[in-house]
């Protein structure tokens, strides 16, 4: 009995103790929290970042400076009962009653981003924004075509005008109409200097109609092949900043405010519902082309390769060209062709190339059951630059006028020479 007894109290005695502490936990409690001091108020500015602060700096110096643009374009009357009307028998059409189709043109809307380049107060923006505005081959405005731009804070869309375009970059200067209704706001500077892989950037858009939509990132990477608007080939930068439709045309800055692109093209994620959006992929055409391009820009028109392949007043060699590189390597072995350079595929008759005595195929090569012209002329360089891709060629024949020349190193054969050319306007029967 005494063993039992022992084990009892031992066994209750650990519970006593627990309770003796909680009571004291209780009892001391109120008193603890009424003496605790309260936690001091957080600095607001000395709780961010020097990146956050960095960022918010950069928003509200520029973001008053990136617009919203939008197009309006008159487009073909749209029946959107059309499929009913189709499909409903005709003994049943008097009881469905659909209104008559429309006899006026639906317009079209579309929208993206652009910034003040300049104390003027005019604008760039990517080429393929607004092109849908324009004429053909031209910088005018379509018939029922309207472009505004829409400033942060601000309700009415100013109307504008392009200026220049140059396609081959996917650039576009607009002018505000009445230019007094353009507000006072900083004009975003080029960045000098070399674009580093893994530097900070900030992208400023009107993504899905979002306007003023800041996203952050780094330079993916530079120097990215990718095809413009003009089918010329140019070197992006490739960011992870979020970019998605809409934000076309607006700036990728640096952390000084600089600018070092203009946000032009996503790789797209498709939803379940058919939207794109961003995947963490996307291009900007380099500040330094813009640069290179504002001359042209300001002066008027249309500029760049492709828009000179639009005129038919230019004047031109008059031949069709692949690059080798577009060969099949055992097809290159095959005809033993030079590493880089331009096939002449064909020679247009009465042409300058024609003139000067540019040959074109003589033969056609069967390799692995496909065909390939062969026997011709390689343009390998002209006026010593050399010319891997068509458009090398074509910028430097579209840079002259007529009656200039340009001096051709042509291979054949496993031979070079060199013929001059002077350049003409295509003929009536050219």
């Amino acid at each position: 009995m005494r063993n039992v007894a022992s084990r009892t109290h031992f066994r209750f005695e650990p519970i006593a103790v627990l309770i003796t502490a909680l009571a004291i936990t209780i009892a001391w409690a109120p008193t603890a929290l009424a003496q605790s001091p309260s936690p001091p108020a957080l600095d607001e500015s000395g709780a961010l970042l020097e990146d956050e602060r960095n960022t918010i700096e950069v928003v509200e110096l520029l973001g008053p400076s990136v617009v919203a643009v939008k197009v309006e374009v008159r487009g073909e009357p749209v029946d959107p009962f059309a499929p009913f009307r189709e499909n409903i028998p005709p003994q049943f059409r008097d009881f469905f009653r659909l209104p008559p189709p429309p006899d006026t043109p639906q317009p079209r809307q579309g929208s993206g981003s652009g910034f003040v380049i300049d104390e003027a107060g005019r604008i760039v923006t990517n080429f393929h924004v607004v092109t849908a505005a324009l004429e053909p081959g031209s910088v005018d405005l379509r018939e029922g075509a309207s472009i505004g731009v829409v400033f942060p804070e601000r309700d009415e869309p100013i109307p504008v005008r392009v200026v220049g375009a140059n396609p081959d970059y996917d650039v576009a200067l607009l002018e505000a109409l009445e230019p007094d209704l353009v507000p006072d706001v900083p004009s975003i500077e080029l960045a000098e200097g070399r674009v580093r892989v893994g530097q900070k950037v900030i992208a400023i858009g009107n993504p899905f109609g979002l306007q003023s939509t800041v996203t952050t990132g780094i330079v993916s990477a530079v120097g990215r092949q990718f095809e413009s608007i003009g089918r010329i080939e140019i070197e992006m930068i490739q960011t992870d900043a979020a970019i998605n439709p809409g934000n076309s045309g607006g700036p990728l800055l640096d952390s000084r405010g600089r600018l070092i692109g203009i946000n032009t093209a996503i790789v797209p994620a498709i939803g379940v519902d058919g939207q794109r959006g961003n995947l963490g992929i996307g291009f900007a055409v380099p500040a330094e082309l813009l640069a290179e391009s504002m001359p042209l820009l300001e002066a008027g028109g249309l500029s760049g390769i492709s828009a000179a392949a639009m005129d038919p007043d230019r004047p031109r060699l008059g031949i069709t060209i692949m690059a080798v590189e577009a060969f099949p390597e055992s097809v290159r072995a095959a005809l033993n062709l030079p590493d880089e350079g331009l096939v002449v595929t064909h020679v247009d008759p009465d042409s300058a190339a024609a003139e000067a005595g540019v040959s074109g195929p003589t033969f056609v090569a069967t390799v692995e059951g496909r065909e390939y012209p062969a026997g011709g002329d390689v343009v390998v360089s002209a006026d010593g630059q050399s010319v891997p891709r068509a458009e090398d060629l074509q910028r430097i024949v579209f840079s002259k006028d007529e009656g200039d020349s340009v001096t051709l190193e042509l291979w054949r054969s496993g031979a070079t020479r060199t013929l001059e050319v002077t350049l003409r306007a295509p003929g009536p029967s050219d």
